[in-house]
């Protein structure tokens, strides 16, 4: 049986994905509390604090990829952290297309995401395979 804060959470998944989805920045951003703490831990340049810079963002996201979609491919919650996997496609503005997939841990605090922790990348769909992978990882030639 799920707690009352891991159905809070994933019942605020559920908003996050229908204002993304709806290009609806407002709603959006009354998903985020005023003082959200966002980071990339494979992109720690990319860090930032408030939900001002959330809009910036993705009123960006949503002017520059038009037909943007996001689906939530799974949730799951426990307490007060809810995890949350993404796949999100679109065709900017230029031609090219966004597709991007990845998982968000997100800690909820009075019904708002107080903080998240992102891993979402773009889809790489002609790399050199895994063995290429683990050479790279290991240094091996």
């Amino acid at each position: 049986m799920l707690s009352d804060a891991s159905i809070m959470g994933e019942r605020l998944l559920a908003r996050l994905h229908a204002a993304m989805n709806a290009h609806d920045v407002e709603a959006f951003v009354a998903c985020f509390a005023a003082d959200y703490d966002s980071v990339q831990p494979a992109h720690p340049d990319r860090a930032f604090r408030g939900r001002e810079q959330v809009r910036a963002n993705w009123s960006a996201v949503f002017t520059g990829v038009p037909d943007f979609r996001a689906e939530l491919v799974r949730v799951g919650a426990a307490g007060d952290t809810v995890w949350s996997e993404w796949h999100w496609e679109g065709t900017q503005t230029d031609g090219g297309r966004l597709d991007m997939a990845g998982v968000m841990v997100l800690g909820v605090r009075d019904d708002l995401v107080a903080w998240a922790r992102l891993y979402i990348e773009p889809v790489e769909r002609a790399g050199a395979g895994i063995e290429a992978a683990v050479r790279d990882m290991t240094a091996e030639r």
